[in-house]
């Protein structure tokens, strides 16, 4: 049964939660403080984290930090539940690592379809049945999401991951934010394409020499990205 932690530290909130979850079937754990969840979250080794950010003890986004900096839990997708709703606190737990966030108030509905959205990596994402992909000097070992670049191993989050794969699978073509949402995130998104600009600033971060002056991943003005085909 795939399990799931709630952390939140409003009782209300996590019964809400729980009753949805267990409804479809899933396991459900909750951590009412920061501090639980983390221990929480490395005992169990929860499927995904839905996480607050309000939080008493240690607050969501400094969990959310040290979920992603710990291997052993640094796969784990993460929903942000949150009141906070300015784009800054969006970007910033996109920028954390999380994979989702949703605002309260919110449609129990809504969130379980997130829910299964990122529990998708679960599931080989399309075009993930192959063991290899090598585009120049870029080597993906794609079931064991490992990455390299001229034999160097480099790091790359889940979401930067299949990003990447899905900018090997199409070099040279353009490629819309809309696109890249619903191939990578499963979902509209609620046409938040900055989600894909954070991410593809982060991967560009960690594959091109001078991120500020990319020569793999173009933008294409008010459309989105293409990765340029690369020359031997």
């Amino acid at each position: 049964m795939t399990k799931i932690l709630v952390v939140d530290d409003e009782v209300a909130i996590q019964e809400l939660v729980r009753y949805n979850l267990e409804r479809s079937g899933f396991e459900v754990l909750t951590a009412p403080d920061g501090p639980t969840a983390l221990a929480k979250a490395e005992q169990t080794l929860p499927d995904l984290i839905i996480l607050d950010l309000m939080l008493p003890g240690i607050d969501g986004l400094e969990v959310c930090r040290r979920l992603k900096a710990n291997k052993a839990t640094a796969a784990i997708p993460i929903i942000i539940l949150s009141a906070k709703n300015d784009e800054l606190d969006k970007i910033l737990g996109l920028e954390l690592g999380a994979d989702d966030y949703v605002t309260k108030p919110f449609s129990p509905r809504e969130l379980l379809a997130r829910v299964k959205v990122c529990l998708r990596r679960l599931i080989l994402p399309e075009g993930m049945d192959q063991p290899r992909l090598q585009v120049g000097p870029f080597l993906m070992e794609v079931q064991e999401y490992r990455f390299y670049i001229a034999n160097t191993a480099i790091k790359l989050a889940p979401k930067e991951f299949e990003l990447m794969h899905y900018f090997l699978l199409n070099v040279g073509k353009v490629l819309r934010r809309e696109l890249l949402l619903q191939k990578i995130w499963g979902y509209d998104y609620c046409a938040d394409t900055r989600t894909v600009d954070v991410h593809v600033h982060h991967l560009r971060e960690k594959i091109e020499p001078d991120p500020a002056n990319p020569i793999y991943i173009e933008t294409i003005r008010r459309v989105g990205y293409r990765f340029r085909e690369i020359v031997d």
